[in-house]
């Protein structure tokens, strides 16, 4: 009895002992993991003029909204970012870069110039002491109105699926209540509240539905006007990533990415599957 006891023993001790090469490996690749570059993938609705349907009012030159930009801006800055990209063309980057500099000289008044590409940008790289700025934005036209016009259009019938896309264009929280509740309250909101609202996750996944994805609802007789569109849309966004991947960079460097909220969205998109990139959780920056 005492030998089987002591056999049970030993066989148990020998498993445990074969396991310990397995947790080593779940700690190298935890390690392997920690080696991508960290992100701090920021949206935020635009501060100054937008030609986008969807705006917020905020007027970014008033005192009060720039004490908030500024507390805001601190908040993001504990990231500690090495590298700092804006929405804004790279064309623009030795224009952006002077105005950098200028502010950094006088750093006592916001630039508000590129609305909050200068408001946050330039404050979060002066205070992690970042030396240079870059913009990382592609235009191409695009139509995200096309799905309503053929919807109020009597001589056109969208011939795809009108429910859905009417539930995505006015109830888009529609099975998510507590949400819903949030969103009709945005314009109460302070800055900050609204900035912790856009980017949760399940907003950014409505930025992308409503900026894209419910065209892919939307279309005349056999035609693909919604397609063709969103494709646009999708497409800039995958030339937004590129400008991002040209970037020189190390493992050691930390990327902080301002945004509208929908290429926010996309650029999370293309991370979550990327070997080099790992985005930190833009939540525990907004506290």
């Amino acid at each position: 009895m005492k030998q089987t006891f002591l056999l049970l023993c030993i066989l148990c001790f020998s498993c445990n002992t074969k396991n310990k090469p397995n947790e080593i490996k779940i700690e190298e690749q935890t390690e392997l993991k920690n080696d991508k570059i960290k992100v701090l993938n920021f949206g935020t609705f635009h501060f100054g003029f937008t030609p986008d349907a969807n705006k917020t009012e905020f007027d970014e030159h008033s005192e009060e909204a720039q004490k908030e930009i500024r507390e805001i801006s601190k908040m993001l800055a504990q990231f500690k970012p090495t590298i700092i990209c804006v929405e804004n063309l790279p064309k623009f980057n030795t224009e952006i870069n002077k105005a950098y500099q200028d502010f950094l000289d006088n750093p006592s008044k916001l630039n508000t110039k590129y609305g909050e590409s200068s408001m946050i940008g330039f404050d979060v790289g002066r205070l992690s002491d970042v030396k240079k700025i870059y913009g990382i934005d592609n235009h191409m036209g695009y139509n995200y109105s096309v799905g309503d016009f053929i919807e109020s259009s009597p001589e056109y019938k969208n011939n795809i699926d009108s429910k859905t896309y009417l539930q995505l264009t006015n109830e888009p929280f529609k099975d998510y209540p507590e949400m819903a509740k949030r969103e009709k309250k945005y314009d109460k909101l302070s800055l900050l509240e609204k900035l912790k609202l856009i980017n949760e996750p399940l907003h950014l996944d409505y930025s992308i539905n409503t900026n894209a994805d419910k065209l892919l609802y939307v279309g005349i007789e056999d035609g693909f006007e919604g397609a063709d569109n969103a494709a646009i849309f999708y497409h800039r966004n995958m030339k937004i990533y590129s400008n991002l991947n040209r970037i020189p960079m190390t493992k050691n460097d930390r990327v902080f990415i301002i945004m509208g909220t929908a290429h926010t969205a996309f650029l999370r998109e293309f991370m979550k599957r990327s070997p080099k990139f790992e985005m930190v959780n833009t939540l525990e920056y907004l506290k």
